[in-house]
């Protein structure tokens, strides 16, 4: 043996009496940290509102609400969980349980789909199906795929086309067939293009030149000479609106024109806007559109058919605002003006984002500043970058680096940091060096930049990590668990705490020099 081999052995042994010495223990807390149980030589490794999952001795069971096993998995490990669905791997075949422990398919599948209560599992090219509200299991056939599509059917291919096996009618032949709604699929055959719904039948015949997705159950089509706004129903396609006249989906905006011009935008049931004059039409954002006039006028339309700002002239664009005041361009400088299309505050700056709380950001040259709605300059230039205000904060960005200011333009932070991000519960995520800090929504710093991880799960309950190890920090920045566990989960359904720790038991030597194990008395 080499050197390098003997060593391995060395070192593989040393890991293994590592192994086979410590052994997995977890504290579990309450809601004001105090400890309420142990549990002893156990790995957790998936926990939700509905399932608790251990794997101690490579076995995996599902544990109750006391973290006892009730049931062993057949499998080596979990592939995926997507309630009510676990589905577990061994040696490379798949099977499914239910989440409250009743085992569905063995592991012996080569694939597993899911769908809400469905299964579609397949071993080769034979494909089976399991639905848990009839408690039905039946073989589908023999296909070259199959999949459940996004409204419960399931669609399998064959050499001559795809067929529906769960439909009423599992033999229909179709040419070709698209998944693309919660309750519908499209389907395409020789005679034009059709609906199908949940329930595999056809709520509109195949006899469309053409058929389009809209969102939702909204589709765009097209018969011979008649083009129409479609909703998608139960049991019933429902024409919502229907011209003769060319209708077009342009840029994601649908338009209608009348003998080649430009007269109608569409919104996705029927009419939004219906006037003569109109050029062009701009989406600006999801709820908004620039429409323009052929004698020069832009207006702001939202989606409701409602003139955010009434078409006014001298202005190439207008963007949707918070606040009635609504950023306007007029020769690639930037202004504001009303909803009457009246300029309030004249067209002077490079950039500029929307009010919001009573301030808009504005830039001049290479520099951001803040006005009010009169226009006043209330916060002067100095920044690189600015945000919005928020609860009456705003994130600044000075000489490439990140702080806050509140609305009189105090700096709140007496660092600067790489970046500050707002999470969606209103706190502040810092980072620096890689590592991370958090702010309250106020804008008081509840850490520095400490910490290689961090994620809030509630209130007084923020999850840290440093040097692989973990902990919980409070609101007021103190510790409620040291930062010296393996790892933290939060048990949301018996709202516990479940602190991971490693336990090694010590090693004495006995009187003739040799290593021995302590016991527990």
């Amino acid at each position: 043996m080499n050197i390098f081999g003997k060593w391995a052995l060395v070192i593989s042994m040393f890991l293994m009496s590592i192994n086979l010495c410590q052994s997995q223990i977890y504290e579990v807390y309450d809601q004001q940290y105090n400890m309420v149980q142990k549990i002893n030589n156990d790995h957790i490794f998936l926990l939700s509102e509905s399932i608790r999952v251990s794997d101690k001795d490579k076995k995996l069971k599902l544990l109750n609400y006391s973290y006892e096993p009730f049931i062993e998995l057949e499998g080596a490990e979990i592939y995926q969980y997507l309630s009510p669905w676990i589905i577990v791997t061994n040696e490379g075949k798949f099977g499914a349980y239910h989440e409250y422990g009743e085992q569905i398919l063995k592991p012996e599948y080569d694939h597993i789909d899911l769908h809400y209560n469905q299964l579609l599992a397949n071993k080769g090219n034979v494909y089976f199906h399991y639905d848990i509200g009839s408690q039905t299991f039946q073989t589908l056939g023999n296909f070259q795929e199959a999949f459940i599509a996004q409204n419960g059917q399931v669609i399998a291919q064959i050499p001559s086309g795809y067929l529906l096996p769960l439909s009423p009618n599992p033999q229909q032949v179709y040419q070709n067939l698209t998944s693309v709604s919660n309750g519908t699929i499209i389907s395409h055959e020789p005679s034009g293009f059709g609906m199908i719904n949940r329930k595999g039948e056809y709520i509109l015949e195949p006899i469309l030149d053409s058929l389009n997705h809209i969102e939702g159950e909204y589709f765009y089509g097209y018969n011979e000479n008649q083009y129409m706004l479609i909703k998608a129903l139960e049991d019933d396609a429902d024409i919502r609106y229907s011209s003769y006249h060319k209708i077009s989906l342009e840029d994601d905006v649908i338009l209608e024109y009348i003998h080649g011009k430009l007269r109608r935008v569409m919104k996705k049931d029927g009419i939004l806007l219906d006037i003569v004059g109109m050029k062009e039409v701009v989406r600006k954002d999801q709820e908004h559109y620039n429409v323009y006039f052929k004698n020069g006028k832009v207006g702001l339309l939202d989606q409701k058919g409602v003139w955010r700002v009434v078409p006014m002239e001298g202005v190439t664009a207008i963007y949707p605002a918070n606040e009635d005041l609504f950023g306007a361009v007029k020769e690639q400088k930037f202004g504001f003006v009303n909803r009457s299309g009246n300029l309030v505050i004249p067209f002077q700056f490079d950039e500029i984002n929307k009010f919001s709380e009573g301030l808009a950001g504005i830039k001049t040259g290479d520099q951001w500043g803040f006005i009010n709605r009169t226009g006043e300059l209330v916060i002067p230039y100095q920044y690189d970058q600015v945000g919005e205000f928020k609860r009456g904060l705003a994130i600044v960005k000075k000489n490439g680096k990140s702080n806050l200011i509140d609305k009189t333009g105090k700096i709140l932070l007496q660092d600067y940091y790489n970046t500050i991000s707002l999470s969606d519960d209103h706190y502040y995520i810092t980072e620096d060096d890689n590592l991370f800090g958090i702010i309250d929504p106020l804008g008081n710093e509840i850490s520095t930049p400490s910490f290689q991880s961090i994620r809030r799960d509630g209130y007084d309950r923020i999850i840290v990590e440093r040097n692989k190890k973990f902990g919980i920090l409070k609101e007021d920045g103190e510790l409620a668990l040291p930062i010296y566990y393996q790892s933290i989960l939060v048990d949301n359904a018996t709202n516990k705490i479940l602190a991971e720790d490693i336990y090694i038991p010590p090693v004495i030597e006995d009187t003739n020099g040799k290593k021995k194990k302590k016991r527990n008395k």
